[in-house]
C-alpha cells in the first residue's frame, strides 16, 4: 500500500468515528427528548407537543441510519467496488428524508384532525419546564452538529445540525402556543401542529433534492473547478486546462480527469514528469485524485500556424449565441490536417452548428482536411486560451 492510500484510508476511518459519534450523542438525546415530549403531549393533551415529539423520533432514526450508513460506506474498495463504498451513504440520505417526508404527512393529517375536532389541553409547569428546556438542548445540540458535520465534512451531519436548530425555533413555537392558551384561552396549537407539518414536509423534499442530485451527478464547484484549472495552468509547460470532469464516489471520494495544452516540441518523458507532478500537486491542495490527463498538443515553431489558429478562433467565437470556449487547435501544415475543440451551451443543435462551422473554416482554408470535436458546458472554462 502506498503512503497516498495509506493516508487516504486514515483520513476516512476519523471521518467515519467522527460521524458515528456525533450520531450516537444525537441518538441519546432525541429519544430522551421525545421520551419527555411525548409525556407531556399525553399528559396535557397537545398534539402540538406529541408531534414535536415524534419530529424528535424521526430524527434519532436519522441518526441511526446515518451510523449504519457511514459504516458501509466506510468499508475498503474491493474487486466489484473499486472506487470503495462511499455513495451509500447517498442511499441512506435518501431513506432518511423519506422517513422525515413520511413524518411530515402524518403531522399534517393528525394535526388537521384537531383543526376540526378540538380537545382543549391541560398545561402543568413542568410540562413548560420540559419543552423549554428542549428548546435550548436543541440549539445546543444543533450547534455540535454543525460543527463536528464541518470537520467531517460531512453533509449529513451539517445538514442535522440545522434540522436541529430549526426543531428549536418549532418547539419555541409549541412553548409560545401553550403560554397564549393559558394566558388568553385561546388554544392555537392544531394550527402550530400544522405548521410544523409543513416545515418537516419541506424539509423532507429539500432532503430528497439535494440527495437526488448527489446521486444523479450535479455540476462541480465552480470554484473548485477554477482552483484546481488555475494551479494546472499556473505550471510553465500548460498553455490551458479544460474539460475537467470531476466524477465523486461519495463525501470526500472525488476523482478528475482533465485535458491540458503542451507544446509540441515536449518530449514523452517530459509529460510524464510533468502529469506525475500535477497529480501530487491537485491532490495535496484539493483532495481531488486525477485519474487520468489528456493531451492537446499545440504548434510553437510555425508563425504560419499561429495565425490560422488566430482566424479560426475568430471565425468561431463570432457565434457566441452557440460557443463558449474553443481550444485545442492544432494544425499540420504538410499533411493539410486541422483539428480544434469547441465547447457548445446546453440545448444547442449540435448537428446544425457543426455543419455551419465546418462550413465556415472550410471556406477559409479550402485545402484543409478539418476535425472538429464538440464538448459539453460540464464545468468552469478554461484559465487560458
Amino acid at each position: 500500500m502506498s503512503e497516498e492510500q495509506s493516508a487516504v484510508q486514515q483520513e476516512m476511518a476519523a471521518r467515519g468515528r467522527i460521524i458515528v459519534r456525533t450520531s450516537l450523542v444525537g441518538i441519546v438525546v432525541n429519544i430522551l427528548l421525545a421520551a419527555f415530549k411525548a409525556a407531556v403531549g399525553f399528559t396535557a393533551n397537545s398534539i402540538a407537543v406529541l408531534l414535536d415529539a415524534v419530529n424528535n423520533l424521526s430524527d434519532a432514526l436519522s441518526s441511526v441510519i446515518t451510523v449504519v450508513g457511514a459504516k458501509l460506506a466506510g468499508r475498503k474498495p474491493d474487486r466489484e467496488h473499486p472506487f470503495g463504498h462511499g455513495r451509500i451513504e447517498y442511499l441512506s440520505a435518501m431513506i432518511i428524508a423519506a422517513i422525515v417526508f413520511y413524518a411530515g404527512l402524518t403531522s399534517l393529517w393528525e394535526s388537521g384532525k384537531k383543526i376540526f375536532e378540538p380537545e382543549p389541553a391541560d398545561y402543568s409547569l413542568l410540562s413548560l419546564f420540559i419543552i423549554a428546556v428542549a428548546v435550548l438542548v436543541k440549539i445546543v445540540l444543533g450547534r455540535y452538529f454543525k460543527r463536528q458535520g464541518k470537520a467531517a465534512e460531512s453533509g449529513a451531519l451539517v445538514a442535522s445540525g440545522a434540522d436541529a436548530l430549526f426543531d428549536a425555533v418549532l418547539s419555541f413555537s409549541v412553548l409560545a402556543s401553550a403560554l397564549i392558551y393559558l394566558g388568553t384561552g385561546v388554544s392555537l396549537e392544531a394550527y402550530v401542529g400544522v405548521i410544523i407539518a409543513i416545515f418537516i414536509l419541506k424539509s423532507g423534499i429539500d432532503m430528497m433534492r439535494d440527495t437526488l442530485n448527489d446521486i444523479l451527478g450535479e455540476r462541480p464547484d465552480p470554484v473548485l473547478v477554477r482552483r484546481i484549472k488555475g494551479m494546472l495552468a499556473a505550471e510553465p509547460e500548460i498553455r490551458g486546462a479544460y474539460d475537467l470532469m470531476l466524477n465523486n464516489y461519495g463525501p470526500g471520494r472525488n476523482y478528475a480527469s482533465v485535458h491540458i495544452e503542451l507544446p509540441d516540441t515536449m518530449t514523452v518523458e517530459e509529460v510524464d514528469r510533468l502529469t506525475r507532478r500535477v497529480y501530487d500537486k491537485v491532490y495535496e491542495a484539493t483532495g481531488v485524485r486525477l485519474m487520468g490527463v489528456t493531451v492537446y498538443s499545440y504548434n510553437t515553431n510555425d508563425a504560419e500556424a499561429v495565425a490560422m489558429r488566430k482566424q479560426v478562433y475568430k471565425i468561431v467565437l463570432a457565434h457566441r449565441e452557440w460557443i463558449l470556449q474553443v481550444h485545442g487547435f492544432y494544425v499540420n501544415r504538410e499533411k493539410k490536417d486541422m483539428r480544434f475543440d469547441v465547447v457548445v451551451r446546453f440545448g444547442t443543435d449540435i448537428p446544425a452548428v457543426l455543419k455551419e462551422l465546418h462550413r465556415e473554416v472550410q471556406a477559409a482554408f479550402p485545402a484543409y482536411d478539418i476535425l472538429i470535436d464538440v464538448d459539453m458546458d460540464i464545468s468552469a472554462l478554461g484559465t487560458r486560451g
